[in-house]
């Protein structure tokens, strides 16, 4: 049987022999798959906030407590495709109520914890049920929705993935204002508890099932081989601030050979007519997969670096509390919102060129920030800065939501879990580089300047440079499209809505 290799059959509203029925009840769904990965997402970057205090009141060593934050990322990333593909291969709405389960028991946990090893080894189980869970939502996107719907959905989504990891200083300080004194800290966790197990419930009642494809098979020997690579690739950088890269550097060779291995693996799986854990041709065929994971993953390097710096910045050098610190990057998240909703319907418009713009804007505003906050005097700098955080994330949201649609929707259904665990693995990969990068970037100029504004301007510096990247990579798919639409006299429209290869797939 020959199918488009963009999946255009799954976009179409109704398309003949696609089997696509509209559920009713999909727009109320998608929102409990959102309040889900938001509380996933958030807790990547809330827990930051409050690593003193729980470095405090549990005397733990700065080693022990940096594992609050870098094991939940590391185990997060570690589950992604091989949770996405058992979500193809099974049933994307049982393994999303069942991790979502998990991630509820295992706040608690984390909450209850009387000490840092048991906050660890919760926090570890926690990010696993993030993992299985992340790649669902995604998933149940492309299950759900068609044509013009689907960037909608992608749109709410991608506000979600944005707002989660600018918010994350944000509700972390309000929730150590309001829970104010000895181990306040634990309500961070305790706060997912409720709204989990309000999310399961209306999930049991509102998500659709997964149609059986039978391609039940998972392999094994893959799963084995993609666990060890990415651990080879994160396991570094989640230990960066106790000198891991120094030391360990020689894992990032290992992954590579590890990966490479796996990559041959799936290959030969596809020759043999088995299911591959992660197709090869989802780089190679479907438009604009290969392309989007890597704008996302260069822009996830810079972004999710960006606000450790600020919270340093703002906390070390002004001496804000984590409130303060959090308020005062309020601005781009407001921006980054309002602009990934919009963006979800102007997508099939516009296409790659609203990322192109998106990027562009973060940048300007990102770059105007960092000089704003470099000359301007330091007593007046956050409010100076404030109009330009928001420009950048309006930016923000037009980088996010479209690139997530761009990078997703040709992709074919039955294989929608293992796409979007790959794509959010690259994410995962590119936020602890980030994470790591760029905090070790402005404490090593500090030491040399002991200038919080320098230090800033120079972290910053690199994160544009790395956006930057990612910008011209965006520009280059525009551009691509762009020439093959004037060749075939196509208009934008055509462009966005017809397949570019048709293979077996």
């Amino acid at each position: 049987m020959t199918a488009s290799a963009s999946g255009a059959g799954d976009r179409q509203p109704g398309a003949q022999g696609d089997g696509y029925e509209p559920d009713p009840r999909r727009w109320r769904a998608l929102w409990v798959t959102l309040v889900a990965g938001f509380m996933s997402l958030l807790d990547v970057t809330i827990v930051a906030v409050a690593l003193p205090t729980v470095q405090r009141d549990l005397g733990a060593s700065p080693a022990e407590v940096q594992w609050v934050v870098s094991g939940y990322a590391l185990t997060f990333a570690l589950a992604l495709v091989t949770a996405g593909r058992l979500g193809d291969a099974l049933d994307r709405r049982k393994i999303f109520l069942l991790a979502l389960c998990g991630f509820v028991l295992f706040s608690a946990a984390c909450g209850a914890a009387p000490d840092i090893t048991l906050l660890v080894v919760a926090r570890l189980a926690q990010g696993l049920a993030a993992g299985f869970m992340a790649p669902q939502n995604s998933a149940l996107i492309q299950q759900m929705f068609r044509g013009a719907e689907r960037g909608r959905a992608f749109g709410y989504f991608g506000a979600t993935v944005g707002i989660s990891s600018a918010s994350g200083p944000i509700v972390g300080g309000a929730i150590l204002a309001l829970a104010d004194g000895m181990q306040g800290w634990r309500w961070i966790f305790y706060v997912n508890v409720p709204i989990g197990v309000l999310a399961v419930l209306l999930g049991r009642r509102l998500l659709p099932r997964t149609r059986k494809s039978g391609r039940g098979h998972v392999d094994g020997w893959g799963v084995l081989l993609l666990g060890l690579g990415v651990l080879a690739f994160m396991y570094p950088l989640v230990q960066a601030e106790s000198g891991g890269l120094s030391r360990l550097w020689w894992l990032f060779l290992v992954g590579a050979a590890v990966l490479a291995v796996f990559v041959r693996r799936q290959r030969r799986l596809l020759a043999r007519g088995t299911t591959p854990l992660l197709d090869p041709r989802l780089f190679t065929t479907v438009r604009g997969y290969a392309i989007g994971a890597g704008v996302g993953t260069l822009y996830f390097i810079g972004f999710s670096g960006v606000w450790l710096v600020f919270a340093l910045f703002y906390q070390n050098g002004l001496d804000y509390s984590p409130l303060q610190s959090g308020l005062a990057v309020t601005p781009f998240a407001i921006g980054s919102a309002g602009a990934a909703v919009v963006s979800g319907r102007l997508v099939d418009r516009f296409g790659r060129l609203l990322t192109v713009w998106g990027l562009t804007g973060v940048i300007v505003g990102l770059g105007t920030a960092a000089l704003l906050l470099r000359f301007a005097p330091l007593d007046h700098a956050p409010w100076f800065a404030a109009p330009a955080l928001f420009v950048g994330g309006v930016g923000g949201g037009f980088v996010v939501s479209p690139n997530i649609t761009m990078t997703l929707r040709d992709v074919p259904v039955r294989m929608a879990g293992a796409a979007g665990g790959a794509l959010q693995t690259g994410q995962r990969l590119g936020a602890a580089v980030g994470t790591a990068a760029l905090p070790g970037l402005f404490y090593m100029v500090l030491s040399h300047s002991d200038d919080f504004q320098v230090a800033l301007f120079v972290a910053l510096g690199v994160a544009l440079a790395t956006m930057s990247t990612s910008l011209a990579l965006a520009a280059y798919d525009w551009l691509r499209d762009r020439r093959r639409r004037a060749a075939h006299g196509e208009c934008p429209e055509e462009v966005a809505n017809t397949p570019v290869h048709s293979r077996s797939f």
